[in-house]
């Protein structure tokens, strides 16, 4: 299953328990108790907040998108150099290097939404995907602004150790 067709169910299935809950919601409430009536507001407040959350990942997405096709229109995305090992895993050494390059790029140029973007790809090679996000929507916020936002490498800095799970 593709990422996309993955969204799609699961943005389908967001939208089915969005209705359950407002149903369950709406005899919670018509109950007239003040446990029932309390409990339903809850139950509308759910899909609220998965809405929202779907809402975001849709952005996130989009802009991405963007900021991939801008990139490989200049011909500046990142080559897959990465060796593999026989079952086609990432080598663990060979991300590392890649990374520390990346990370060197970025720090040299903190304004540039370009090295973020290769950045946040390293940082998903490297299997750290929440700061790979991170690392992105940082790409995006540079886009966005034309390089009026800096790292500084403060303690929220982007730019750091690829933090590994073991899984």
């Amino acid at each position: 299953m593709t990422s996309r067709t993955g969204f799609f169910v699961l943005s389908g299935v967001l939208a089915l328990v969005a209705l359950i809950c407002v149903g369950e919601g709406v005899q919670l409430v018509a109950t007239g108790k003040p446990l029932g009536i309390g409990l339903g507001l809850c139950a509308f407040v759910i899909p609220v907040v998965g809405i929202w959350f779907l809402r975001q990942t849709v952005r996130f997405g989009r802009y991405s998108e963007r900021l991939a096709r801008e990139l490989e229109a200049e011909g500046g995305l990142p080559v897959d150099e990465l060796e593999r090992t026989d079952g086609g895993r990432i080598d663990r050494a060979s991300a590392d290097a890649v990374f520390a390059r990346r990370k060197a790029e970025a720090e040299a140029a903190p304004g540039d939404w370009r090295v973020f973007f290769r950045l946040a790809v390293a940082y998903a090679d490297a299997g750290d995907v929440p700061r790979a996000r991170r690392t992105m929507q940082h790409a995006i916020r540079l886009h966005r602004t034309t390089g009026a936002d800096t790292i500084t490498g403060g303690a929220d800095s982007t730019v750091g150790k690829p933090a590994r799970s073991n899984a």
